[in-house]
């Protein structure tokens, strides 16, 4: 058994309470929840709470609300990201005192006319050597080695992040602390070995590296499963108008969560009891059959009485 082997399974399920729980975030939760049950391990919940202006009165509640109604126990009190902002600034300080973060006056005009890439602007490395401005977000440095992971579904994955991306946000001009460093002291603090989420994040998680190595911290394994899709293609979201997950046909819907996840569920257990529907996926969970799959369409899973009026 290797050093890896050895470290005790903790995975997590990490929405941000800007809207209601939707079919797209149900399939997401219940691939990270089976693959940590038949691993034998802990599944946290952490409301990822760190932006106000963003946040819908009364989301948290809907999303817990909702997961508990479709079945899930998670280990442990649900945890707020909010309240670890102490631990956020203080791997802020670290970086900086290290000199490997620094002050950036840089405003959304002026960065207007930089170079895009697939991750978006460029940042062209403006304040690198000394910024004077007084209100400031902070950058981290970055080079350009590249940053390169085994996914366990997508394969090898690997950026550049000085020339794809540049020196990005871990603290906004507004003093909030930036997503990419948050999420990293998170999985930090709560041991989280393993980390399944959509696709849409794989972009995400180089730079979620880059800050682990400069922290310190162990980097866990990823699995970054297919995003459920519209009839057009646009991802199943919030911003896209995905309508929160049916309440009075759960059984219906964890099964067509299950046929996204190209786990075969039987029609039959549509008629079964929720327990009954965890107690199949548990024995049947295969997370090797969305090995290469980047998208699945809604269509393809929810009948016309869980669509919801997806278009």
């Amino acid at each position: 058994m290797n050093k890896r082997d050895a470290v005790p399974y903790v995975g997590r399920f990490a929405p941000s309470p800007t809207g209601p729980l939707h079919f797209g975030s149900l399939v997401a939760a219940v691939a990270s929840y089976l693959q940590a049950r038949t691993n034998a391990g802990h599944w946290l919940l952490r409301i990822e709470d760190i932006d106000p202006p963003r946040e819908q009165s009364g989301a948290v509640a809907e999303i817990i609300d909702a997961l508990r109604h479709y079945g899930f126990a998670w280990d442990g009190e649900t945890i707020f990201q909010s309240r670890s902002r102490g631990a956020h600034e203080a791997a802020l300080q670290t970086l900086v005192d290290k000199g490997l973060a620094y002050p950036c006056g840089c405003s959304r005009r002026e960065l207007a006319d930089a170079p895009r890439g697939p991750l978006g602007a460029i940042y062209p490395g403006t304040c690198r050597n000394g910024c004077s401005a007084t209100h400031t977000a902070i950058r981290v440095r970055t080079n350009n080695r590249p940053i390169t992971f085994e996914d366990g579904l997508q394969g090898l994955c690997s950026q550049r992040l000085e020339s794809e991306s540049g020196d990005f946000v871990i603290r906004r001009r507004d003093g909030l602390i930036a997503y990419q460093l948050a999420v990293v002291v998170d999985d930090h603090l709560e041991g989280i070995s393993e980390v399944v989420r959509g696709i849409d994040l794989i972009d995400s998680t180089p730079r979620q590296i880059w800050l682990q190595r400069l922290l310190g911290y162990r980097t866990p394994r990823y699995f970054h499963i297919p995003v459920v899709a519209h009839a057009n293609g646009d991802k199943l979201s919030k911003l896209t108008g995905a309508p929160g997950i049916d309440s009075h046909d759960v059984p219906n819907t964890l099964v067509a969560a299950l046929k996204a996840l190209r786990q075969g569920p039987p029609e039959e257990l549509r008629d079964a009891t929720v327990e009954n529907i965890w107690l199949w996926a548990m024995a049947n969970w295969r997370i090797d059959t969305l090995h290469g799959i980047k998208s699945i369409s809604a269509q393809e899973c929810l009948d016309s009485s869980t669509q919801n009026g997806l278009a």
